[in-house]
């Protein structure tokens, strides 16, 4: 009898060594680049092995050879995978970096190294002292792009994969409306099309859109600021807030803007001065309008404010729905009087105002560039991240800083990028608003534009799509098909599922696809249909 592992293994068999010859350069670099993490990650995965090893070893009556073939098959996945969910996307180490260098090796150039935690960059210019230096994930999509040498094949037959797709696209979980596209990234020839052109409800896919919008229109090094101004003359210290939803008050802030920070770097500019007792107020002048989302009080999503710590998360939570403090700058400016007060400046409890012009900036702290929080927003799916870029994008674009003039600047922008806007309806930036409409055409379109060699602004946005099987939304997903191989965005509203991303495809093509659908019934079932869809997508040579 021949077990089902053993048969998976076989079927693989052609395809890893297809993968190995692809990747051995990287990975020998790469390796340098992980070797301080492989301790971290190998404490975190035994007890997988282990279960596994459990689950597993009584039923494999197999030949030593194959058994060791296997391990070593599976320690390396489980390296991989380690390091991809320890580090996370946005990390240093992770492949938006490698990617971005890797762009800018063609001019000749070291790429900026936006994350922390490296012992290899040059600190004093920003780039690699080493040259551009793929992360253990990065192999992949560079060959999908067709930029490391290796030989891809041409696009998939149009046709052949409608036979693939069409018959999983029927799927009755998938609703009574469904709309498809795939496209060849390097081209931006579409290769399938479904009623591509139909504008449906496209949930959190919108985050995409946002996306593109936001690096378009504020460069993927701009950082969002909070700082203290100080009013000549009357000892009112104003914390105004900058509009970053990453601000945190937490002791370790993981490399995003410090609230404990600006405490500290206040509280030392103030004792230069002989200060040690202020008025203290806050300042959310920045956004206009209703801070309140039209679908209401919503544990995705808090109250939108130019000043919030933590999202104004009221748990230990770092993503995902959570309880919200209602009033996020408020509760902000309230924990950061308590800061003051333990660096030996007493203040008076906090009230609005608007920093004048007079007023004399004492700290900053500022977010990481915008390339790492377009990634966190799009791997979490993070609404707060999202409603907030949307109206840096209507500042940047001199639109009003609310739901409407973020909208709006999003349309405006993608517009000005060229991109196929019929029947696309914005109504915020994080897909919350059902109100929305997206067409497949766009989708697919945007994902193809991130991809432009020209444009290496916007690849934060193929590199912050969810890794199946690894990270964020598509954690605990793709744990029987496409693991590792499917990047992309998910959406899930009452009775609508969407799924947008990229595939390399067995022949090495870099695909874009979106699925939109509507009128589901079963949220499980529905998704675990896009699953395979996708899956399919990643396995196919359709010719």
């Amino acid at each position: 009898m021949v077990v089902p592992e053993l048969r998976a293994w076989r079927a693989a068999r052609p395809r890893l060594a297809r993968v190995a010859r692809v990747a051995r350069p990287h990975l020998v670099r790469a390796a340098r680049a992980v070797k301080p993490q492989v301790t971290r990650v190998t404490r975190a995965v035994e007890p997988r092995v282990a279960r596994l090893t459990q689950a597993v070893g009584p039923r494999l009556a197999v030949p030593k050879a194959w058994r060791y073939t296997a391990g070593a098959a599976t320690a390396g996945l489980a390296l991989a995978a380690g390091v991809v969910t320890a580090a996370g996307p946005w990390d240093s180490s992770g492949q938006r970096t490698a990617e971005r260098d890797w762009a800018a090796a063609r001019e000749r150039a070291g790429g900026a190294d936006h994350g922390s935690g490296s012992d290899t960059s040059d600190t004093s210019s920003g780039t690699w002292s080493g040259g551009p230096r793929p992360a253990p994930s990065a192999a992949a999509v560079l060959v999908g792009l067709g930029r490391t040498g290796a030989v891809v094949k041409s696009a998939p037959d149009g046709p052949a994969l409608a036979d693939v797709l069409g018959p999983l696209l029927r799927d009755p979980a998938l609703g009574t409306h469904h709309t498809a596209e795939v496209v060849d990234v390097a081209t931006g020839g579409r290769l399938y099309g479904e009623n591509s052109g139909d504008a449906l409800t496209p949930a959190s896919t919108t985050k995409i859109a946002t996306a593109v919008a936001a690096l378009s229109a504020l460069g993927a090094d701009h950082r969002l600021t909070t700082r203290t101004a100080l009013e000549p003359g009357t000892g009112e210290l104003v914390l105004v807030g900058g509009g970053d939803p990453t601000l945190t008050a937490r002791k370790d802030a993981g490399g995003w803007a410090s609230l404990r920070t600006l405490a500290d770097r206040t509280a030392t500019a103030l004792k230069k001065r002989g200060v040690s007792k202020v008025t203290l107020s806050y300042d959310t002048t920045l956004y206009a309008g209703p801070e309140l989302h039209p679908i209401g009080v919503n544990e995705n999503l808090a109250p939108v404010s130019a000043l919030m710590a933590d999202e104004a998360r009221t748990d230990d939570s770092t993503s995902g729905p959570a309880p919200r403090a209602a009033e996020p700058a408020p509760d902000a400016a309230r924990t950061f009087a308590r800061l003051l007060a333990g660096r030996g400046i007493a203040t008076t409890a906090p009230g609005p105002s608007k920093a004048s012009a007079r007023a004399q900036t004492l700290a900053t702290v500022a977010s990481p560039p915008l390339s790492a929080v377009v990634e966190r927003m799009l791997t979490n799916s993070d609404n707060d991240i999202a409603e907030a870029l949307a109206r840096q994008t209507a500042l940047a674009t001199g639109g009003r800083a609310d739901f409407d003039g973020g909208a709006a600047a999003i349309a405006t922008e993608l517009d000005r990028l060229h991109l196929p806007l019929g029947g696309a309806v914005f109504h915020d930036g994080s897909g919350l608003n059902r109100a929305d409409k997206l067409t497949a055409d766009l989708l697919t379109a945007l994902l193809t534009k991130a991809g432009d060699p020209a444009r290496p602004d916007l690849r934060p946005v193929l590199t912050g799509l969810p890794v199946a099987g690894f990270t964020g939304t598509l954690s605990g997903r793709y744990a029987d098909g496409a693991a590792g191989l499917v990047r992309a965005k998910t959406g899930t509203l009452t009775g609508v599922n969407t799924l947008a991303g990229t595939v390399v495809d067995r022949d090495g093509r870099l695909l874009a696809f979106a699925f939109l659908t509507e009128n589901t019934t079963a949220p499980a079932a529905a998704q675990s249909a896009l699953d395979r869809t996708a899956t399919a997508l990643a396995s196919c040579g359709c010719r």
